[in-house]
């Protein structure tokens, strides 16, 4: 394998390795190296921006809800065109889901061990001096086979913080280096929403943030020594990354900032499975593509925008056309509730759908919904034959009003708890709130 692999992670979430990562890939990319980036586990947030800042897709990496055939595949597409990849862990490092002993739980350790991409620790030095070289120590030494090389100390001030942390660790961790100090950059902290951070499609200043993620990068950090840790990894490679059959052979896909819940992986594999892609903005009012013989509506924030929705009459009259001429229309969470009957906003306004499937969901009164699942197919539908399977992921806070009709799956969560049927299928038209990450 050409490139080399290097893991950005941190001890808890909020430490500032995306942040870092952001930097980096800007920086590196600034400096003419074809540097490619991926992201741990079920994220479509960091990906984009890890998009904007290197100018290349992010590819997802999940050791739980993809098989190894497609995690090396995806390796080795990130690794045939780049020279460095640099990948975003999940969480804390060694955090994942709750499952059996020995078996992989999508943890950023997990992909660590499988991919052998040494490992650059961020950890938030605010507080610490010798604690600080306890929590590196602990970190890399509770896995032998998760190599962490090297950490980036963040929000440090003043020089007698940074010498008292750099003595700590040359005692504790002689061999692992210390790259650098980033102090405390509120204009470069990522501001956040429910489902997690607000969308770079909605920043206007997103050039300018990653810039000066870059910059602080370059000003604070060895970043040649950094670069330096890379390594190859041994996975040997393949066929293995179409992860769902395309829907049809002209797929139109809804893109924009309500819906852009979806994964690059998906898409290069449809195509490299001979589909065509054609790509329609709901909140432009843009109905999907008339020759299309599929439709697909992936996640997103459709709730924000469900009275601009609403009233977009040739999206909604191009769903039900398609619905009515036999395409295959699948929707994911978001694009579930689009094709649902009725959603009502935040502020109890409820707002008419599509109408394609039995379902009315609500904001109005939020629970939280978030786990890995697999799901088995409940019958025949656009996603293939009844008894077929796929593993995935679920975050969304919709409560169910009604879901009435043919349900699409039966799910059980991480750990091997059951968790009923989820989803709705009428005729060619299908939808849950469960993100399809790849086939079991």
């Amino acid at each position: 394998m050409a490139s080399r692999g290097l893991i950005i992670a941190a001890p808890s979430s909020g430490s500032g390795k995306t942040s870092l990562t952001l930097g980096l890939l800007r920086l590196l990319a600034q400096r003419g190296l074809a540097v490619a980036s991926a992201k741990v586990g079920p994220d479509y947030i960091d990906p984009a921006f890890h998009a904007a800042a290197s100018g290349r897709p992010c590819h997802n990496l999940d050791s739980w809800a993809m098989r190894p055939a497609t995690v090396a595949a995806r390796v080795g597409r990130l690794a045939a065109g780049a020279e460095l990849v640099l990948c975003e862990g999940v969480m804390g490092l060694f955090d994942g889901a709750f499952v059996p002993a020995g078996q992989p739980d999508g943890s950023t350790a997990d992909l660590a061990r499988l991919t052998g991409w040494p490992v650059v620790l961020v950890i938030d030095g605010r507080g610490m001096t010798g604690s600080a070289a306890a929590v590196l120590h602990g970190f890399a030494t509770l896995a032998p086979r998760v190599l962490v090389k090297g950490v980036v100390f963040n929000r440090v001030v003043g020089e007698r913080h940074k010498a008292a942390i750099t003595a700590a660790c040359a005692r504790a961790c002689p061999d692992i280096a210390v790259l650098g100090f980033l102090p405390p950059t509120p204009a470069l902290e990522m501001p956040s929403r429910h489902l997690g951070l607000v969308q770079a499609g909605e920043r206007a200043d997103l050039a300018a943030f990653l810039d000066g993620a870059a910059a602080l990068v370059a000003a604070h950090l060895d970043v040649e020594a950094l670069v330096g840790l890379a390594r190859s990894s041994p996975l040997v490679t393949g066929e293995g990354d179409v992860t769902l059959p395309p829907l049809g052979g002209r797929i139109a896909v809804a893109s924009d900032v309500a819906f852009a819940f979806s994964y690059a992986g998906l898409f290069e594999g449809w195509r490299s499975a001979g589909a065509e892609l054609s790509f329609f903005s709901p909140l432009e009012d843009q109905a999907p593509d008339s020759a299309a013989d599929a439709i697909y509506l992936p996640g997103g924030y459709p709730e924000l925008h469900a009275g601009r929705l609403a009233g977009n009459a040739s999206f909604l009259a191009g769903l039900r056309g398609a619905a009515a001429r036999g395409a295959a229309v699948f929707g994911e969470c978001g694009g579930y509730m689009v094709l649902g009957r009725v959603l009502v906003d935040a502020e109890g306004t409820p707002h008419a759908m599509a109408g394609l499937l039995g379902l009315e969901s609500s904001f109005a009164k939020r629970r939280l919904h978030l786990g890995y699942r697999r799901a088995g197919l409940c019958g025949d539908c656009v996603l293939g034959v009844a008894g077929g399977g796929f593993r995935g992921h679920e975050f969304h806070y919709a409560s169910v009003v009604k879901e009435v009709g043919d349900p699409l799956f039966t799910l059980v969560d991480a750990g091997g708890v059951p968790l009923g049927t989820a989803g709705l299928r009428a005729g060619r038209v299908a939808g849950s709130f469960v993100h399809l990450i790849d086939r079991i």
